[in-house]
């Protein structure tokens, strides 16, 4: 069905801005895989003109990362365009949970809901179960690509800033990309 859905979101999902906006996403999961192996916690957004990562790491491992990746994504590897932790993911367990919450407990007296209760929160035990494969689906289908094509990186810019109650700075890199 989400093969189906997606063969028919194509014109979407070829127009320029997407699957540049796709691709980097890909490139995005892409360099957080390898820069895991270092044990950084980062997360990162993506647009057209490349992506961001958030997290205290070296700018020089940043761009050893994106480099490998970018490397391996041309020879075939377009796997680690799937990440885990992908908003997509969060995004689809946030709205499961809540629809089965919704039908569940919704339009019945408090009393109802109440003893109904049980039966919700096993469904909500389902989704959270699931709903990553559904995810990984998702982003495979949808929000990532793991093919570069002839993407290249521009520069990679480091930025650092600080916010309110926090000690250490915020650290940020700037990939920009170009691709056709």
């Amino acid at each position: 069905m989400l093969e189906q859905l997606a063969h028919y979101s194509a014109p979407v999902l070829t127009m320029p801005a997407v699957r540049r906006t796709r691709r980097n996403h890909g490139l995005e999961h892409a360099t957080i895989h390898i820069l895991s192996r270092k044990r950084v916690h980062l997360s990162g957004r993506s647009d057209d003109s490349g992506f961001v990562l958030l997290g205290d790491v070296k700018t020089e491992d940043v761009e050893e990362a994106v480099s490998e990746a970018l490397q391996r994504m041309k020879n075939g590897e377009h796997n680690l365009a799937i990440h885990p932790n992908c908003g997509t993911n969060l995004l689809t367990t946030g709205l499961l949970a809540s629809l089965v919450g919704l039908i569940g407990l919704g339009g019945v007296s408090r009393r109802e809901s109440f003893n109904r209760l049980p039966t919700v929160l096993l469904g909500m035990m389902a989704v959270i179960l699931f709903s990553p494969l559904l995810g990984m689906e998702l982003q495979r289908l949808f929000t990532t690509d793991g093919d570069p094509q002839d993407m290249e990186v521009l520069r990679i810019q480091r930025r650092q800033f600080h916010l309110p109650f926090r000690v250490a700075p915020v650290v940020l890199h700037r990939v920009s990309t170009r691709s056709s």
